[in-house]
């Protein structure tokens, strides 16, 4: 695997930009042309657009693709609100009508993939397919639950390497995963101007009677009728497996890939892997 993700992006063309998505600046990273169907990418809690850097050019080969921050994350703005998974689905959608999406492709990761899954529910015809890879919004772990407030706190209260570098390691089967330009590049966002503030917001949904009131219920996964591919790792530190092929049986048309020796971060640590299955299924 290459050492930088820079060696990833620099093969070929992409660009950084920033949208009003009703008043909220948004910030993404674009690949693909116009004429292409579109596809949003959506990272994790305390995420960011960096999370794609590994898969943004192949799906810009085949899509109009869009990795972005979601509100309260990156470089995205940070209002000061709780960020229950609502508020989430409606900047996904204010960031479609921005960008004059009718429809759209949808893929997420943990935090993102909960998105993906409400917003199918809540917006059934704008979306084609979505992607829920180690997905959130099934599980009430506490001890997983607590070891992401604890880890995400340190690292945003005290920015130093080390508490960015630990953060970024659990996410992966391989520490060594992580590089330093990932590190870099997540300590200079939680050390940017009102992180530390919006980060107990994001967190929200990591208390346990928040969190049930924004995970979704048995009906609710039979409710998703658009085609699913529900994306599971045999590593993930968040859920096990058991737990996306419980989805899988509950969503009408969906199906299920296990992508081994990775943890909760397979498009960035297994990306060859991840690339052609993901785009097998979004290709359909």
């Amino acid at each position: 695997m290459n050492k930088s993700f820079w060696n990833d992006l620099r093969a070929g063309s992409f660009a950084q930009g920033y949208l009003s998505a009703d008043g909220i600046r948004t910030r993404y990273l674009h690949a693909g042309t116009p004429d292409l169907p579109p596809l949003i990418l959506l990272h994790g809690t305390g995420g960011h657009a960096e999370c794609y850097a590994r898969n943004l050019l192949e799906h810009g080969d085949h899509f109009n693709t869009y990795a972005i921050d979601l509100v309260g994350h990156g470089y995205s703005d940070k209002p000061a609100q709780p960020y229950e998974i609502d508020i989430y689905v409606e900047h996904v959608r204010a960031v479609m009508d921005t960008l004059g999406f009718s429809q759209i492709r949808l893929s997420g990761e943990s935090l993102g993939g909960w998105v993906a899954a409400r917003f199918a529910l809540k917006y059934p015809s704008r979306v084609s397919r979505i992607v829920l890879n180690t997905t959130g919004g099934a599980t009430m772990n506490l001890e997983v639950m607590q070891r992401i407030k604890t880890l995400t706190l340190a690292a945003v209260n005290n920015p130093t390497w080390d508490a960015v570098k630990t953060r970024l390691e659990w996410l992966m089967a391989d520490p060594a995963t992580v590089t330093e330009d990932l590190i870099a590049c997540r300590q200079a966002i939680y050390q940017g101007p009102g992180m530390r503030e919006a980060m107990p917001h994001i967190l929200c949904l990591q208390e346990a009677d928040i969190r049930s009131r924004n995970n979704l219920t048995d009906d609710e996964w039979r409710g998703i009728r658009i085609p699913t591919l529900v994306l599971w790792t045999d590593k993930d530190p968040t859920a096990a497996v058991e737990v996306g092929e419980r989805i899988t049986s509950l969503v009408p048309n969906a199906q299920f890939a296990l992508m081994k020796g990775c943890g909760h971060w397979p498009q960035f640590e297994d990306p060859v892997t991840f690339n052609a299955l993901h785009l097998r299924f979004l290709k359909g």
